[in-house]
């Protein structure tokens, strides 16, 4: 997960903060899940479906939001496949617009994004959408026993205030436009109003029918935070197993047990090999090493001097790099660094060598290094001029 964070801020450097962060959760049920469940079968007992499904409607919105550029141009993105504890789906994505298109007034922010229920007679589809997925609560006062309570408050700050106006804040994510238009909603027998709505895009939201939660995040100054939170990695529980009649003390050291909690969902999800997570453009990690140093792969039954005199077996990234330099006449004219040698060459591990690249783009990240590491460390800052 640490080598896919540092990927995701490697797309940073090249092309700035990500403008748009969405949130999409699988809807269990969506006609295209219950035409398939036989008289009287439940969702959760097909997770196949689950996971196929929900994966052909990312798919598909991947492909409004990057192939027919809903929002502009899209220079670059990611996301991350998670599962809740009840078994759904649901992906985290960053989105990082190109330079032109980034949003950056408030007339762009609400002309993507809503955050209030929208006119019944008017937008009747809509309306419904958003009253069945896009309403956080009731929580609070009017509901304390709900999970997303936390001291008497609800921990994602609902309801909000309303506001008159969008306003972008320069260190988080913008105030969005909630008015008191009158517009109310009752759900679980408590009325909602503007207050309560979560962010969503109206052309996602009305075409998926599934949660879909999406924040301009383009002046949210903790970068870090929002591509940590994706990669944060798997689920994890701690268990014990204990007898009924166990009278003696418990040592907690001696019997904590670390595990890894994987729901049906996720389990066909790995199984059918579905991809938990993407990055475009794919960043290639350049190796990292001083003048005899490359690391070497060999089995337990080889001759270690064999290994030590094969000039073949003792080629790397690296030393290829400096080869092509200093023997490749289009390599030498180029005169790029080895950060960016990726975007024009790509490694044969085969052959173990540089070829010119023919297409894909791709962007080169130097293994990191610990300034302790003293020479690796310095040659990392010689090679990035």
């Amino acid at each position: 997960m640490r080598k896919r964070y540092l990927d995701a801020m490697t797309l940073v450097q090249r092309y700035g903060k990500p403008d748009l962060f969405l949130t999409m959760t699988c809807n269990p049920n969506w006609l295209e899940i219950r035409a398939e469940l036989k008289q009287h079968e439940e969702v959760q007992n097909r997770p196949d479906l689950l996971s196929r499904i929900f994966r052909s409607k990312f798919h598909y919105l991947c492909k409004e939001v990057v192939k027919k550029e809903l929002f502009g141009p899209v220079a670059a993105y990611t996301f991350a496949t998670e599962f809740q504890k009840r078994g759904l789906p649901h992906v985290h994505m960053l989105i990082v617009l190109k330079g032109a298109y980034k949003i950056s007034t408030v007339d762009l922010v609400d002309s993507f994004i809503s955050a209030k229920i929208p006119d019944k007679d008017q937008q009747p589809h809509l309306y419904a959408m958003v009253l069945k997925h896009m309403l956080h609560g009731p929580y609070g006062e009017l509901n304390l026993q709900n999970a997303c309570m936390h001291n008497n408050k609800c921990k994602n700050h609902y309801p909000k205030n309303y506001c008159a106006e969008t306003t972008i804040c320069p260190d988080g994510y913008p105030i969005y436009m909630r008015r008191p238009n009158g517009e109310e909603a009752t759900i679980r027998g408590h009325k909602l109003d503007n207050r309560w709505v979560v962010p969503y895009n109206p052309t996602l939201l009305a075409m998926f029918d599934c949660h879909i939660n999406i924040e301009v995040c383009s002046t949210v100054k903790a970068v870090k935070y929002l591509y940590k939170y994706i990669y944060k990695g798997y689920d994890k529980i701690m268990y014990r197993l204990a007898t009924t009649d166990e009278a003696q003390g418990i040592d907690e050291i001696k019997q904590f047990q670390d595990a890894r909690w994987i729901s049906p969902p996720e389990a066909m999800w790995r199984i059918y090999r579905l991809p938990l997570y993407e990055m475009q453009p794919a960043v290639i990690t350049l190796q990292l090493h001083l003048e005899n140093r490359q690391p070497t792969n060999f089995n337990d039954n080889t001759n270690l001097r064999n290994i030590a005199g094969n000039t073949f077996m003792q080629r790397t990234m690296l030393t290829q790099f400096f080869w092509m330099n200093a023997n490749d006449k289009k390599a030498k004219h180029r005169k790029l660094i080895y950060q960016n040698f990726p975007e024009e060459y790509v490694w044969d591990s085969q052959t173990r060598a540089w070829h010119e690249r023919q297409q894909k783009e791709v962007i080169g990240r130097i293994a990191t290094a610990n300034p302790k590491e003293g020479g690796r460390y310095y040659l990392r800052l010689l090679l990035a001029h």
